[in-house]
């Protein structure tokens, strides 16, 4: 069956990501605009993603928690979870990674916490805007020690992308999946090296405006988190 999704979204907790991007506020645009699987992939954190899935489940959707990890090399990779709890794991072991200053929100922006009712619970004061020291190779078994799944993002951008920083698609990293940008140019996608992927595309929306309609989709048995991850991890070729 075919689903719609989003698997790139950010919240406010996102320094870039506007205020107005609540868990609850972004829940139901997702909704509004037609998409039945959604993931929040803020940067380095799923210090949101409890109130999103709440806030998803409640206008209907099937919802992972995620972030939008960056890497040693300043490559931003997907790391998506079924399971909230593991999500929440996972989160605290990247908090030992990221760089040992606060955050400046009069520079960088506010990274607000909160719940699914839109109150907010308070801010995060490490800085989530920078890169982890956790090199691209060790991300694919990290995200799987925890039972998900991930995929580096927007690679066709000229900045934070695999492609940006390495210039070519290592298949021995052990991604199975990849994100191409809205603009990607179509030439990109048919690359020799990319045969095989799963190849996404994403709104990485960081503000309500940016969240797309349903054009996107995922050929699951059914529309689960688990079916989600259990096809981003899957060798099997492109679905």
């Amino acid at each position: 069956m075919q689903f719609y999704y989003d698997l790139h979204l950010h919240s406010c907790l996102s320094p870039c990501g506007s205020d107005e991007m609540t868990p609850a506020n972004l829940a139901a645009m997702c909704a509004l605009a037609g998409l039945q699987i959604v993931a929040l992939t803020d940067h380095n954190t799923c210090g949101n993603c409890a109130a999103f899935c709440r806030a998803a489940q409640s206008n209907g959707l099937t919802a992972l928690s995620g972030m939008e990890l960056c890497t040693q090399e300043e490559i931003h990779v997907v790391c998506l979870f079924a399971d909230p709890e593991a999500a929440q794991d996972f989160s605290r072991e990247i908090a030992h990674h990221l760089p040992p200053i606060p955050n400046n929100p009069e520079r960088f922006g506010r990274q607000l916490l909160m719940d699914d009712g839109d109150e907010i619970l308070g801010e995060e004061t490490a800085f989530l805007a920078g890169s982890t020291d956790i090199p691209l190779y060790q991300v694919p078994q990290l995200v799987t020690r925890w039972g998900g799944a991930a995929f580096p993002a927007h690679i066709d951008r000229p900045s934070f992308s695999l492609l940006g920083v390495l210039g070519l698609w290592d298949p021995d990293l052990g991604f199975t999946a990849a994100e191409l940008s809205h603009r990607c140019p179509p030439e990109l996608a048919r690359r020799p090296d990319l045969a095989g992927l799963k190849l996404l595309t994403c709104s990485d929306a960081h503000y309500l405006d940016q969240v797309w309609g349903a054009e996107h989709t995922l050929d699951l048995p059914e529309c689960t988190p688990q079916e989600v991850v259990r096809y981003l991890a899957c060798h099997s070729g492109v679905g």
